[in-house]
């Protein structure tokens, strides 16, 4: 029933004559990356909503509430939305629009939902446009067979070139080296100065207890691309009690952890959105954490999640990888971690259905030899942390994202192959 259902509206869709606004303008939204609460299955991206044809759909799952959102790659003006429903379809919805996927202004809220093809004229400058379902007009989920916007503007540029003898790994990377030292930590104790153990910060040059977006924004960086003016912060490493810099803070953006198709439809991070990764409070290297201590240069000596003894001529190494699917909702979360989740089975799961670029910190100690002396200001090497908090002006990630990312090309600190 529900698939004849389908074909019929799927009929219609196609007999519909277009708005003459949305003749007049050109549809932005084909083709453009999409992202979305949920999915039924993985037969029903959020992808098919605007791959052109009435013959696939994006389907929630069978909850409220719902959204969907397509980057259009660029700022644009738009003019009207077209909703294809499938036999599914919200009882109401709100359009919104962004210019950075995380900060909304509305364009139509409250919405009567009427099933088959529905055009709303809008008004609005962005370049996320979301539509938001709290609500289902039946006991399946909410179903699009396309989800079309109209206007002007928008992203332009061709895919990117790829260069004869491009490396076909996705990355991009910062190489920041440490700027201060300071026992604030603007994300778990925001405001609230001398409240953490002590921190060694990169990139920023001003971050403290009380740093904003917007601090950050009109601070220096000291990254390399100096472009980079987000936070990064690490517990302070402490050599027989005194304290040790890295002699090398690089923050690699990776496009790894998901299936190919997923990293094509890896999503900026949003500006402002704050990430922590590894575990402060672990007790044992076992304690649920995901840092790993080894030796640059020194392959016999096996990774750990505590320190390790490396030999002379050798430097003690960090890794900790961040979580890279985000709920596309949250800039944060009171735990500082829900908001984010790490894949599974090559696949973000449905709550936290956005890909991002997962984040490598490594770090390079000028130490080596027995580690009985080390200690970070957290505790043992298993306590190892990280702390993200970003300021990537959004036309530079973006094309970070599009330009390596996405098509799989290795990157230098210029964003370029």
């Amino acid at each position: 029933m529900r698939l004849a259902l389908a074909a019929s509206a799927a009929a219609l869709m196609l007999l519909s004559p277009v708005t003459a606004q949305a003749a007049a303008d050109s549809l932005l939204s084909q083709g453009r990356t999409a992202t979305a609460s949920s999915t039924e299955s993985a037969a029903f991206p959020a992808s098919n909503a605007v791959d052109g044809n009435p013959g696939t759909r994006w389907s929630s799952a069978f909850s409220d509430p719902q959204w969907l959102q397509v980057d259009l790659g660029g700022t644009a003006t738009v003019s009207s939305v077209v909703l294809n429903w499938e036999a599914a379809y919200a009882k109401t919805f709100s359009l919104r629009i962004s210019a950075n996927g995380s900060t909304w202004t509305d364009l139509k809220t409250d919405v009567a939902g009427t099933g088959g093809r529905q055009s709303v004229a809008v008004s609005g400058s962005g370049r996320f446009v979301r539509l938001e379902a709290p609500a289902r007009a039946t006991q399946w989920g909410v179903s699009l067979t396309e989800f079309e916007v109209y206007g002007t503007g928008g992203g332009t540029a061709p895919p990117p070139t790829i260069p004869p003898g491009a490396v076909r790994v996705a990355e991009f990377l910062a190489d920041c080296p440490a700027s201060h030292r300071l026992p604030d930590d603007p994300i778990v104790f925001p405001n609230m100065p001398g409240a953490s153990h002590m921190h060694s910060f990169f990139g920023s040059e001003t971050t403290k207890a009380s740093t904003t977006v917007t601090d950050l924004l009109n601070a220096n960086s000291n990254c390399n691309p100096s472009v980079d003016k987000s936070a990064y912060w690490i517990p302070t490493f402490y050599d027989n009690d005194v304290p040790v810099e890295p002699a090398t803070g690089v923050f690699y953006y990776l496009g790894e952890g998901v299936s190919d198709a997923l990293i094509a439809q890896t999503q900026p991070f949003p500006l402002g959105l704050r990430i922590v990764a590894g575990n402060a409070r672990a007790t044992g290297p076992d304690d649920t954490t995901i840092s790993r201590w080894s030796c640059l240069g020194a392959g016999e000596v096996n990774p750990s999640h505590d320190f390790v003894t490396c030999p002379p001529g050798s430097m003690l190494e960090s890794y900790l990888d961040f979580p890279h699917c985000w709920d596309g909702v949250n800039l944060d979360s009171p735990d500082h971690k829900s908001h984010m989740a790490y894949p599974v089975d090559n696949a973000c799961p449905a709550t936290h259905p956005v890909v991002v670029p997962k984040l490598r910190q490594v770090m390079r100690y000028p130490v080596n030899g027995n580690p009985a002396g080390f200690r970070l200001a957290s505790g043992r090497g298993y306590t190892m942390h990280g702390d993200f908090f970003n300021a990537w002006p959004v036309d530079e990630m973006a094309r970070r994202v599009n330009d390596c990312i996405r098509v799989i090309v290795k990157c230098g600190t210029n964003g370029r192959p």
